[in-house]
C-alpha cells in the first residue's frame, strides 16, 4: 500500500512544517484566517439577514402524514371527494355530572349554539342517544371541522376550547379532545436547549480551562444552528415541513455543531502543543481533521436524504431540515471557526503553551494494552451486554402518542378519561369503514366482529354516493388488539363481505392511518438500512482501502443504534423509570438510524485512521491500535460527552417525541463511545492483526485511493 493511504490525525507532530502540502480544507482555513474579520462579518450579517427575513415571512410548518397507496389515505380521499362530514377533522366537547347531566341541559345547547357560529366549524352534533352514557353522567358533542386537524389554524380551535370551557362550572366539568385540540397546545421546548448548551460549556472548560477556548467550538455550533433554523422557516413556503421540525433542528445542530468544532480545534491545539504557530496550526488541522468532518457531514446528509426517497411525507420534510443543518454546521465548522481562531489565536496558544503538552492519555494506552491482553473476554463482554440491551427491541411496537399520553392535567387527556370511562376504552380510537357501494350488510358484519365494541348506522355523504359506518373498538388505540383488529378487518371480513356484496371497503381514521404509517416504516425499513450501509462500507473501503474494517464498521454501528432502540422501548413502551407506557413514535427508529449512523462514522473514522497512519508507518498492529486509543480517546470521550449532555436535555422537553429521540441519540452516542470504541474496537483489531488492512489485489487496483487526512511529512 502506499504511503499516502495514511491519514494523519491527533498523533503527527510535523504537520505544520513548512515543506507540508496544504489541501483544499488548508487552503479554505488561510482564506478564512487572512479575511478573518470579513469572514466573522459575513457569518453574522447572513445568520442576521435570515433570522429578520424568517421572522418577517413568519414559518407555515405543516404536519403532513398522509401515506398514498394506503387504505387509509384512499378512505380519506374518498370521504373528501364526496363530501363526507367525516373527511373533516373533529373535536369532541366532552361533560361530566356526578349528578347526571339533565340540569345542565340548556347551559350545553347555549355553549352549543356559540360554537356553531365559530370559524373553521362545519357541523356540531349535540349529545343526544348513543353520545351520553348509561348513567347519565357522562356526555360529549361532536364538532366536525372545515379541514384536517393540520389544516385548521390553531387560533379557530383555540377559539372553540375557550368558548366551551366557558361553561365549566356548578358541577360541570367541560373537556376537549382531538387531534386538532393536541394541536392547539402547543409545548415549548422545556429549556432544553439552554440546558444543554450550559452542560456543554462545562464540559468545554473542564477539557481546555479557559472560557475563550470553550467558546469557540460553541459559537461555531450556535451560529450554524441559527442559520439553519432560519433557513427552514423560509423552506416552509416551499416544503412540506412538520412543525416538530425546529426543536429536533436544535437538538441535531446543537450535538453535532460542537462535535464537528471541537474534534477541529483539538486537533488545532495539538498542532500548537506541537510548536506551530497559530496560522500553520489551524491550517494542518482544517487539513486533517477538517476531512474527517467533511466525510461525518456527508455521511449524515446521504442517510438523511436517503429518509426521502423512503416516500413517507412526514419524514421528508424533517429529513431535508436535518440534512440542511448538518450541512450549514460542517460549513461552520470549516470557515467560520478558522476566522475565530484567527482572533483568539494568540490568547489560545499562550494558554496551551502553559498548560504544556498533555496531548497523550497513559490511561487510554493501558486501556489498551488490558483489553489486548484478554480481547476474547473484553469483546464476549462488551458484546453480550449490547445485545441484551437491543432486546426489547425485537418487541417495539410503532405508533403515534394519543391524549392517553397527555399529562393529566390536560384537557385532551382529561377529556380521553372520561370518554372511556362512560363509553369504554376504544372510544377515543374509532375506526372509519368506508364504501361506494351498498352499506346494508356493513354495520351486522362489524357487530358480529370479535373486538368491536359498538357501531354507528351507515353515515352518507352529501351525495349519497358514499357511506360511513364508524366502529369502536373494546380496547384502546395503541393496544395491540387495536392494531391486529385493522389488520383482521382487512384480511378476513372485509374481503369476505366484498365477495357476497361486489362492493369495496376501506378502512381508515386516525387509528388504522397511525397502523398504516407504522406498516410503511418496517416494510421500507431494510431496504433504506441496506442502501445507507452499503454505501457507507464502499466509501470506508475506498479510505481505509481494507475489506474487514467497513465490515466491522457497520456491524457495530447497527449493534449500537439497536441497543439504542431497545432502551427507548424499555423506557417508553413499557414504562420503565416513570414514563407513560404507549407504543414508540413511528419515524422514531429511521431518524435514529440515519443520524447515529452518520455520528458513528465520525468515531469511526477519526479512531481508526490514527490506527491505520501507526500501522503504516510501524507495520506493528498491536503498536497501532494502542497508539490510536491513546491520542484520539480523550478527545472521543469529550465530543461524546457533549453530545450526550445535549440530546439527554432533551429527556426533560414536554413533547414525548423529543423525550424518545433525546434518550436514543444520548444511548447510542454513550454506547458507541464507551463501549464500542473503548472495548470492542481495540479488541476486534487485536484478533484480526494485520488481517485488518486485508484488500484483495483485483480490489485494490479497481479503488481510487483517497487519503482522508493529508500525509504527514510529504
Amino acid at each position: 500500500m502506499s504511503a499516502n493511504t495514511g491519514s494523519s490525525n491527533i498523533g503527527s507532530s510535523n504537520t505544520g512544517s513548512p515543506s507540508s502540502r496544504t489541501g483544499l480544507f488548508g487552503r479554505l482555513a488561510s482564506w478564512s484566517q487572512r479575511h478573518r474579520w470579513g469572514a466573522l462579518l459575513l457569518w453574522v450579517v447572513a445568520v442576521a439577514a435570515i433570522t429578520v427575513g424568517s421572522q418577517a415571512a413568519g414559518a407555515t410548518y405543516h404536519n403532513d402524514f398522509s401515506l398514498p397507496g394506503t387504505d387509509s389515505q384512499a378512505a380519506a380521499d374518498l370521504m373528501e371527494e364526496h363530501g363526507s362530514l367525516q373527511a373533516g377533522a373533529t373535536v369532541q366537547i366532552v361533560f361530566k355530572n356526578a349528578r347526571g347531566l339533565s340540569g345542565d341541559r340548556a347551559a350545553i345547547d347555549g355553549m352549543l349554539d356559540e360554537v356553531r357560529g365559530l370559524p373553521s366549524v362545519a357541523d356540531v352534533q349535540a349529545p343526544g342517544t348513543g353520545s351520553v352514557s348509561e348513567d347519565g353522567t357522562i356526555g360529549y358533542a361532536t364538532v366536525t371541522l372545515g379541514g384536517s386537524a393540520e389544516d385548521v389554524p390553531s387560533a379557530h380551535v383555540t377559539e372553540i376550547i375557550d368558548t366551551a370551557k366557558a361553561a365549566d362550572g356548578n358541577g360541570l366539568q367541560v373537556e376537549l379532545g382531538g387531534d386538532a385540540v393536541r394541536g392547539a397546545q402547543e409545548e415549548g421546548g422545556g429549556g432544553a436547549e439552554g440546558a444543554g448548551m450550559l452542560a456543554a460549556l462545562v464540559i468545554l472548560i473542564l477539557l481546555f480551562g479557559s472560557l475563550v477556548a470553550a467558546a469557540v467550538p460553541l459559537v461555531t455550533a450556535l451560529f450554524a444552528v441559527g442559520g439553519a433554523v432560519g433557513l427552514i422557516a423560509l423552506a416552509s413556503h416551499m416544503f412540506t415541513v412538520a412543525d416538530f421540525t425546529p426543536p429536533i433542528m436544535m437538538l441535531i445542530g446543537l450535538g453535532v455543531g460542537v462535535d464537528y468544532a471541537l474534534l477541529i480545534f483539538y486537533r488545532y491545539r495539538h498542532e500548537l502543543r506541537g510548536g506551530a504557530d497559530p496560522a500553520a496550526a489551524a491550517r494542518a488541522a482544517l487539513d486533517a481533521a477538517g476531512r474527517t468532518v467533511f466525510f461525518a457531514g456527508c455521511t449524515v446528509i446521504i442517510a438523511l436524504l436517503g429518509l426521502i426517497v423512503l416516500g413517507l411525507g412526514a419524514l421528508q420534510g424533517v429529513a431535508l431540515a436535518v440534512a440542511l443543518t448538518v450541512l450549514v454546521t460542517m460549513a461552520a465548522s470549516l470557515t467560520l471557526l478558522p476566522a475565530l481562531l484567527a482572533v483568539f489565536g494568540g490568547r489560545i496558544q499562550r494558554q496551551v503553551r502553559k498548560r504544556g503538552d498533555r496531548s497523550r492519555d497513559d490511561g487510554w494506552r493501558r486501556l489498551a494494552t488490558a483489553v489486548q491482553r484478554r480481547p476474547i473476554p473484553a469483546l464476549l463482554v462488551a458484546v453480550a451486554a449490547l445485545l441484551a440491551l437491543s432486546a426489547p427491541a425485537l418487541d417495539m411496537r410503532l405508533g403515534f402518542a394519543d391524549a392517553g399520553n397527555d399529562a393529566p392535567s390536560t384537557t385532551t387527556r382529561q377529556a380521553y378519561d372520561l370518554l372511556a370511562e362512560g363509553f369504554g376504552a376504544g372510544f377515543s380510537g374509532p375506526l372509519v369503514i368506508v364504501t361506494e357501494g351498498p352499506a346494508a350488510q356493513l354495520r351486522p358484519a362489524l357487530e358480529q366482529t370479535e373486538g368491536i365494541a359498538a357501531t354507528t348506522p351507515p353515515l352518507p355523504s352529501k351525495d349519497g354516493a358514499v357511506s360511513t359506518v364508524i366502529a369502536f373498538p373494546d380496547t384502546a388505540p395503541q393496544d395491540e388488539a387495536t392494531a391486529e383488529l385493522v389488520h383482521t378487518l382487512r384480511d378476513d371480513v372485509l374481503p369476505a363481505l366484498s365477495q357476497k356484496t361486489g362492493a369495496d371497503y376501506l378502512v381508515g381514521g386516525p387509528t388504522a392511518a397511525t397502523q398504516d404509517f407504522a406498516d410503511s416504516v418496517s416494510q421500507r425499513m431494510p431496504l433504506f438500512v441496506a442502501v445507507v450501509v452499503g454505501l457507507s462500507a464502499v466509501l470506508l473501503m475506498v479510505v481505509f482501502r481494507s475489506v474487514l474494517i467497513p465490515i466491522k464498521a457497520a456491524l457495530l454501528n447497527l449493534l449500537s443504534i439497536a441497543a439504542a432502540l431497545g432502551a427507548v422501548t424499555l423506557v417508553f413502551q413499557d414504562g420503565r423509570f416513570g414514563a407513560q407506557p404507549g407504543p414508540v413514535e413511528a419515524f422514531i427508529p429511521v431518524m435514529i438510524f440515519a443520524i447515529v449512523f452518520g455520528l458513528s462514522m465520525d468515531y469511526e473514522v477519526f479512531l481508526v485512521s490514527r490506527i491505520h497512519e501507526e500501522w503504516e508507518r510501524t507495520g506493528d498492529p498491536a503498536h497501532a491500535v494502542r497508539e490510536g486509543l491513546a491520542a484520539t480517546g480523550k478527545v472521543i470521550t469529550a465530543a461524546a460527552a457533549i453530545m450526550i449532555v445535549v440530546f439527554a436535555a432533551f429527556i426533560l422537553s414536554p413533547s414525548r417525541m423529543l423525550q424518545q429521540f433525546g434518550l436514543g441519540l444520548a444511548v447510542a452516542v454513550l454506547l458507541d463511545a464507551v463501549v464500542i470504541r473503548c472495548l470492542i474496537v481495540p479488541a476486534v483489531m487485536q484478533l484480526l492483526g494485520k488481517h485488518a488492512w486485508w484488500l484483495p489485489a483485483p480490489v485494490a487496483k479497481r479503488l481510487p485511493r483517497v487519503a482522508l487526512e493529508r500525509p504527514s511529512g510529504t
